[in-house]
Order: structure tokens, then C-alpha cells, then sequence
């Protein structure tokens, strides 16, 4: 097993962590089973002025997580279907998150394909809500620590992917925010192929 991240790790601006995510490996272990990949894609929320974060709302039941420690899963429900990861950045009391939006699959993968089922390989863990269903992730892991294995689930460290391998671009789904924050490129990803 690889060194878990630390939370110093998430106690550094979003936009610093969303980038420095990539290529580190999610674990999620499900029924003593390992679950696993490199993350691909993360995409940066930050603080109650960002109008496309939840914290705009300030502090409610179900943003609390987010003022909470750094390294902590927050992990909501969307559409009245999916399930959403997230990890705490910044310091307590600050509400920000880096919303993972993809993996590529490195560990599991026979429970991966199974979980979803009568799809492409690509189409596995392409995306954030199909990645918490591939590996099993859902609202009763909110505020898990990310640092630990305590909770089944967690990130290790994995290979850093050098900045000519990072595009940048507008964050997914957020259509009817305003600018400037419609257009900020907080949206962090790389394919393994552009190393």
C-alpha cells in the first residue's frame, strides 16, 4: 500500500489541491475487497463567494462538511440520483472542495465491471457519479476521513503528472451560474496517454 495523503495535503488552497489530485489513487475498500484508480479529472469549489459552490449558501446541515477539517469526504446527492465525491481543502472553518470527476481504473476491476454492468471499460468511472457507483461510495461516508483507513476509504499517494500533461478548462454542469464563475478554469484533468 502507498502512503495515505496527509491532511497537509488538503489544507492548501482548492485550486492547488484539485490540480496536485491528479494522478493520485482513490481507494475505496468495499467488502474486504480494494477498489481502486488514478484520478483523471477534479474540478475546484471555493468559498462562499464562488456562485457555483454550495457554500454560496453559507453554512447549512448540508454544507457543514465543508467548514470542517481538510481531508474529509463531502459527499451529497444530486438530480434525486447520484452521489457526488468531494474532499474538504483549505483550512477549517474556510469552505472550499475538490469534486473528483473521474478514475481510471487500476485495482478491482472485475467488482468495477460488475457494478457497472453492460457498459464500456471507458465508460466505468468517466464521470463523478459513475465513479461513486463503480466503487461503491455514497452519503453514508460523508465526512469520512480521507487520511485514514478507518472509513474504507481513501487516497494514496500515486505518480505526479507533470503541467504540460494538465488541461484546464470551465467546471461541468453549472449552467445557470454567473460570470466570472462560469468561466473560471477550475476544471483539472489528464489522460495517462499525454505523459
Amino acid at each position: 500500500m502507498a502512503a495515505i495523503l496527509p491532511a497537509s495535503f488538503f489544507e492548501r488552497d482548492v485550486l492547488v489541491v484539485g490540480r496536485e489530485l491528479l494522478g493520485m489513487h482513490l481507494v475505496r475498500l468495499l467488502d474486504g475487497e480494494r477498489l481502486a484508480g488514478t484520478i483523471i479529472e477534479a474540478e475546484a469549489y471555493r468559498g462562499e463567494e464562488d456562485l457555483a459552490c454550495h457554500a454560496k449558501a453559507g453554512r447549512t446541515p448540508r454544507t457543514e462538511v465543508m467548514y470542517g477539517p481538510p481531508g474529509r469526504a463531502y459527499i451529497y446527492f444530486t438530480y434525486g440520483m447520484h452521489w457526488m465525491l468531494n474532499c474538504v481543502c483549505g483550512p477549517e472553518g474556510f469552505p472550499s472542495a475538490a469534486l473528483l470527476r473521474a478514475i481510471l481504473p487500476t485495482e478491482g476491476l472485475e467488482r468495477i465491471a460488475s457494478r457497472r454492468a453492460g457498459r464500456p471499460e471507458a465508460q466505468w468511472t468517466d464521470g463523478p457519479a459513475k465513479l461513486t457507483q463503480a466503487l461503491g461510495i455514497d452519503g453514508s461516508l460523508n465526512g469520512a476521513d480521507l487520511c485514514s483507513t478507518s472509513q474504507s476509504l481513501w487516497i494514496e499517494m500515486g505518480q505526479p503528472v507533470p503541467d504540460e500533461g494538465v488541461k484546464t478548462g470551465p467546471r461541468v454542469g453549472i449552467d445557470g451560474v454567473p460570470e466570472p464563475w462560469l468561466s473560471k478554469p477550475w476544471r483539472f484533468r489528464f489522460s495517462p496517454g499525454m505523459r
